[in-house]
């Protein structure tokens, strides 16, 4: 997808999640964009990618759990310096019971406890 950033998903040192068998990320943790992208889909935009932001994620990388189509959805999380929406994501699950956060383009997942 372009772009570089420095952050990376957290890894699997830490905890996991029972539900989702992902690691844990708490919201202070992450970089401050992925904070301010909470705080647009808590209030329903608007979002820096209109037409991108708040598509259907269709997991095709199969690293969340396997659900139908349409139950996950994705947010870009900007990244500064960045000349295109890079590689961080926030995926939505089950509405917005299930937060999880991508910096690598959905090679890595963490669930976000909110």
């Amino acid at each position: 997808c372009g772009g570089t950033t420095t952050a990376r998903t957290p890894h699997a040192s830490g905890p996991r999640d029972a539900e989702t068998g992902l690691p844990w990320v708490e919201v202070a943790s992450l970089p401050s964009q992925a904070r301010d992208t909470l705080r647009l889909i808590d209030a329903g935009g608007p979002y820096p990618y209109p037409g991108k932001d708040g598509r259907v994620f269709r997991n095709a990388e199969g690293l969340l759990p396997r659900e139908p189509r349409g139950w996950y959805h994705e947010y870009t999380v900007v990244t500064p310096g960045a000349s295109n929406r890079s590689t961080r994501r926030i995926i939505t699950g089950d509405g917005t019971r299930l937060f999880f956060y991508t910096a690598d383009h959905y090679r890595s997942f963490a669930r976000i406890r909110r």
